[in-house]
């Protein structure tokens, strides 16, 4: 599936997934976040492609949260930020 970025204001992020069908989720990402899972302030949109395509591996996309933060990725699936960080590498 293709998946689509597009800023929308300060941390809060627009990220379309070209289905079917095509879902919308507005995500907020923090710099912190950011931080902790080792991306730098210009690669938020990499961050997420990363993190939808995680979430796109155990779940279909009208199951994502149409509005969340981030980190609430790792209440659902732990590994979350260990498979992102280990991605980068």
């Amino acid at each position: 599936m293709k998946i689509n970025v597009t800023p929308v204001r300060d941390d809060v992020w627009l990220v379309a997934v070209e289905g079917p069908p095509k879902t919308e989720h507005r995500v907020r990402v923090t710099p912190a976040d950011l931080q902790r899972l080792g991306y730098a302030p210009n690669e938020t949109s990499q961050l997420l492609e990363a993190s939808f395509r995680f979430l796109l591996e155990r779940e279909p996309n009208t199951s994502i949260m149409r509005d969340f933060d981030l980190p609430v990725i790792s209440r659902y699936f732990p590994e979350y930020e260990n498979e992102i960080r280990k991605s980068r590498s």
